[in-house]
């Protein structure tokens, strides 16, 4: 296994399992939350370090914070980065299992 650079960990924070994400995966993609400053470079190079695949593309989407109302105190969400990574053909990432 190849050397992990501690600066992956910042970029990917956690996989995102709902179930657009589960019927993504039958396409060979996955789908990840990421850090708001992450570029898709940075975001291709730190799945491909940590999970050992290569990775085909790298789509992003920011999904803004909506403003929510809770005992009568307004606040507001706040914004979460989202990539989806497309695999190679004979790559696969459970991440069901953590790393």
């Amino acid at each position: 296994m190849s050397t992990t650079d501690p600066r992956h960990y910042d970029v990917i924070l956690s996989p995102v399992i709902t179930e657009k994400a589960t019927i993504a995966s039958e396409h060979n993609k996955v789908m990840f939350k990421v850090a708001g400053h992450a570029t898709k470079p940075q975001i291709k190079e730190a799945v491909e370090k940590l999970f050992d695949v290569k990775v085909k593309s790298v789509n992003t989407l920011t999904r803004r914070g909506k403003m929510k109302v809770f005992k009568n105190t307004r606040a507001q969400r706040s914004d979460v980065k989202r990539a989806i990574v497309t695999l190679e053909e004979g790559h696969k990432i459970d991440v069901t299992t953590g790393l």
